[in-house]
């Protein structure tokens, strides 16, 4: 379905003539870094509460982790961040907790969201416009990301802009803070390679 709402969103744009950019984020260990108390009240919000709630907090708390090197064990602490993966749930409390963030940034671009996977699709009528838009909802994204504990790997964070093969497109730059998110001609996504004029 992701994969679909990318292609089918690009070509519907491109067949209007209308410029289209995608920007495809990284977060350095994602899963690693959700916020337990955070992931809680977000999942109160959504209704998750009663025994389902209780279940979850359950879930999520009073585990402890200890690490072991060289026969040395340090002392045992309680693991406030992380969505347990390998499990069934794990994808599932990722993508509850980045729910919202679709929701915020629909009205600026279109969100697709798999797992950790985190794509935006934008679209302008003019270079400079979309040039302008890319990096305002990358500015957006990247507060977003802080203030829930998540961080953006700008090395593997990349933008294509898509075309026709009638048409070159514009070298557009995203920066945040002196960094340049890299403007690319193929990205991997969900393990298909797609190119700037769509050949998979």
């Amino acid at each position: 379905m992701a994969i679909y709402a990318l292609i089918n969103n690009i070509l519907s744009s491109l067949n209007t003539k209308t410029l289209v950019g995608g920007l495809f984020c990284d977060l350095q260990k994602a899963f690693n870094c959700v916020n337990h108390d955070i992931l809680l009240s977000k999942m109160k919000f959504y209704g998750i509460t009663g025994s389902t709630g209780k279940l979850m907090e359950s879930y999520l708390r009073q585990r402890y982790q200890s690490v072991v090197i060289n026969n040395n064990s340090s002392t045992w602490r309680e693991v406030q961040y992380g969505a347990p993966q390998g499990s069934i749930l794990g994808p599932l409390l990722f993508l509850i907790y980045i729910n919202v963030l679709s929701k915020s940034l629909s009205d600026k671009s279109i969100p697709i969201l798999f797992a950790d996977d985190t794509s935006f699709i934008l679209t302008s009528y003019d270079d400079s416009e979309l040039r302008h838009n890319s990096n305002k909802l990358f500015n957006i994204i990247n507060k977003w990301f802080r203030s829930n504990s998540l961080k953006l790997n700008y090395n593997k964070t990349y933008f294509l802009q898509f075309q026709t093969k009638a048409k070159n497109g514009n070298n557009t730059q995203i920066l945040h803070i002196n960094k340049t998110t890299a403007t690319v001609k193929s990205i991997k996504f969900l393990g298909l390679t797609v190119d700037t004029i769509l050949v998979i």
